[in-house]
């Protein structure tokens, strides 16, 4: 008696509701409250047949709307219509994807129509990607794909809960019995853990070279090499050491890799591991990897940032192993860089002082600046390399 009871009940609030609402609908919004809710559209970034993209950007009352993109060495003048919205049309120098932002009255922002964001700590930066007439290894092609995870860890190392991403190839089956080489992916200073797969496409990049048999199986795990924006704030570290390199390399040999040899499906062998990294990623894995040999047999390093007489004093002081421990270990030592980028003759520097302790490696200097169309790169032809 009682369930039917209630079953009644709640039948009469519903159509007692739904008449009140038929009586009283509620009241429709004007269009006032409608044009600030939804603004006229403007597409942006849009890439036209003939091979140009054009840029818009709605902001009547600016004085001065400028694009600023890697495409180009200097920002570009836009030009405002009669219903305040800014434009430019560009030709790209080639295909590729690359990073943009507005510059309006001086203020850089991103692009408000565009939902591809450079994940970054410091600039705010779009993507527009650019395709050619044939897909690059970066773009997404019909093939099987990885997946990309958010992880997430507890370091006792700094003493909280870190995040990290991690690519796992097509046909991964975390219960399975196949083990993977695993890829340790770093990247550049003010970058993120988010930045080598939102920018540098390296899960694309894989998915389409293990399709065609150019690349090994692996996992990739990309970490957030900086730890110290949430120690300040947790009052753990009153400054960034940037240039500093130890607290890194226990995050990775302490924290990261037990992390990941506990949860996935991976060989924990030398020879099975790789690290490699951009910029201040490079430094941070040329003292992890050349510093542990025994732990790495792949050291990639992609315009490090590392000066003067850096390489000397790490071989001196204990960073790095010494010169025949390195060679007898490593199966691949890379250096890549720019030839228009700022670190290009630190690099040639490095080159220089592995050449000197007889430590073999392969290089790549290609055109180009310090950028992630370079990356992409790099990273294409590192991974045709490692655990082969």
């Amino acid at each position: 008696m009682k369930k039917s009871f209630l079953i009644v009940a709640i039948a009469a609030c519903v159509l007692f509701n739904n008449v009140s609402f038929a009586q009283n609908p509620p009241r429709a919004l004007t269009g006032r409250q409608l044009a600030a809710m939804f603004p006229p559209g403007v597409k942006s970034p849009e890439c036209n047949k003939d091979g140009t993209v054009t840029f818009r950007f709605q902001a009547e009352n600016a004085l001065k709307v400028e694009l600023n993109c890697q495409m180009f060495e200097e920002n570009k003048a836009m030009t405002k219509d009669e219903k305040g919205v800014w434009s430019i049309t560009v030709t790209p120098p080639a295909p590729d994807i690359y990073p943009y932002c507005f510059v309006v009255d001086g203020i850089q922002v991103t692009d408000p129509n565009n939902v591809l964001i450079f994940p970054n700590e410091n600039f705010k930066n779009s993507l527009v990607d650019v395709r050619g007439p044939v897909p690059d290894f970066q773009d997404m092609q019909d093939v099987p794909h990885g997946k990309v995870s958010y992880r997430y860890y507890h370091s006792k190392n700094v003493g909280f809960d870190r995040p990290m991403c991690v690519y796992t190839p097509a046909g991964y089956d975390p219960k399975g019995k196949e083990k993977y080489p695993v890829l340790y992916l770093i990247h550049g200073m003010t970058d993120t853990y988010e930045t080598w797969f939102k920018v540098g496409k390296v899960n694309m990049i894989l998915d389409n070279l293990i399709a065609q048999g150019l690349a090994k199986k692996m996992i990739v795990v990309m970490p957030y090499a900086n730890p110290y924006p949430e120690m300040m704030r947790r009052g753990s570290a009153t400054r960034m050491d940037m240039m500093g390199t130890d607290l890194f390399t226990k995050e990775i040999l302490n924290e990261v890799i037990p992390f990941v040899e506990k949860n996935y499906q991976v060989r924990s062998e030398p020879g099975s591991r790789a690290i490699a990294g951009f910029s201040l990623g490079g430094r941070q894995i040329l003292a992890c990897g050349l510093g542990n040999p025994d732990k790495f047999q792949y050291v990639c390093a992609f315009a490090p940032a590392i000066f003067g007489n850096e390489v000397s004093n790490n071989f001196d002081n204990g960073t790095y192993a010494k010169p025949e421990v390195i060679s007898s270990n490593l199966k691949l030592m890379w250096l890549s860089c720019g030839t228009s980028d700022f670190l290009y003759q630190t690099s040639l520097s490095l080159h220089n002082s592995l050449n000197e302790r007889g430590i073999q490696h392969r290089t790549m200097f290609p055109d180009g600046g310090h950028t992630w169309m370079n990356c992409r790169d790099y990273i294409t032809e590192v991974a045709k390399l490692i655990f082969k």
